[in-house]
């Protein structure tokens, strides 16, 4: 097709797409690009701005590392994260609420017995940290994967500190018969998201904040079960309601509480949501 121009050029790339053998592909793509001119059009972009997105776009590219995913950071930073997992994890009243995953879990932490400490070294106040792993109707679930990672009183993940030796601030064991669990760690503490790259920059530009609220990290996994990702936060954090990454549930908000011997102890159950059975 020939003599495009900005009234039928939509219909022209939508017809080159017709063809595409995967149809949820072709869906994906044809929404992709309906939406992207409706947004060019609707802004009235220049090519200065678009060259500009470009260049956005290639430097966070090339922000990314083995260490660092700046793309996950633009995502949450966007709400596009929250709002994947929340239509994707729609789940019964009395379950575990999911929220991010975030930019900064690894592959490969250490398997560690209960009442491990799982700091192994990182700046923080002494914690120790206890619940139980049930399901929906409150059967306790033994053996679960519990894998957790948080960062440190310095608001740095072990990632992030390329000259640490081992693993800080995180590791994975897994829940007794009973569905019990408990670890030692550090107190959580607020922390800024990485804004040194892209990301930062247009924080900086919309006027808004990098910080998000006190939080530890977990994933648990277990067979018969859906696999839950979710964070639990600290009570009475300045930040929980402008959390960075908008990650923020009030259900997954806990009280730290210093015990009179000075230990500091976070108490939280999680229920997950049995797999659904297929006919």
């Amino acid at each position: 097709m020939r003599n495009l121009d900005q009234y039928n050029i939509t219909q022209a790339v939508l017809a080159r797409l017709a063809q595409t053998p995967d149809p949820r592909l072709k869906q994906i793509m044809t929404s992709l690009v309906q939406h992207l001119h409706a947004f060019a059009r609707e802004v009235r972009l220049t090519e200065d701005e678009w060259k500009r997105g470009i260049d956005f776009l290639t430097a966070t590219g090339h922000t990314c590392t083995d260490q660092r995913q700046e793309f996950i950071l633009l995502s949450d930073t966007l709400g596009l994260s929250m709002l994947t997992v929340a239509m994707n994890n729609d789940k019964p009243a009395g379950c575990t609420e999911a929220t991010v995953f975030g930019p900064f879990h690894v592959e490969g932490a250490p398997v560690v017995e209960q009442g491990a400490d799982v700091a192994n070294g990182a700046p923080g106040e002494p914690c120790l940290v206890r619940g139980r792993v049930r399901g929906l109707g409150g059967e306790p679930v033994a053996g679960a994967e519990i894998d957790v990672w948080q960062a440190d009183a310095d608001g740095l993940y072990d990632v992030q500190r390329p000259d640490l030796p081992h693993h800080q601030g995180r590791a994975v064991l897994h829940s007794a018969e009973d569905g019990g669990f408990h670890f030692r760690s550090v107190v959580a503490e607020p922390y800024p998201i990485p804004d040194d790259g892209p990301v930062g920059e247009m924080l900086r530009a919309t006027a808004r904040h990098p910080w998000r609220p006190a939080h530890l990290h977990f994933m648990i996994k277990a067979p018969g079960y859906e696999t839950l990702v979710t964070h639990v936060f600290r009570d009475g954090d300045p930040y929980l309601d402008s959390d960075a990454v908008f990650g923020v549930r009030q259900s997954l908000v806990a009280q730290w509480v210093r015990q009179a011997d000075g230990l500091t102890t976070l108490d939280f159950d999680f229920v997950l949501n049995p797999v659904k059975k297929t006919t």
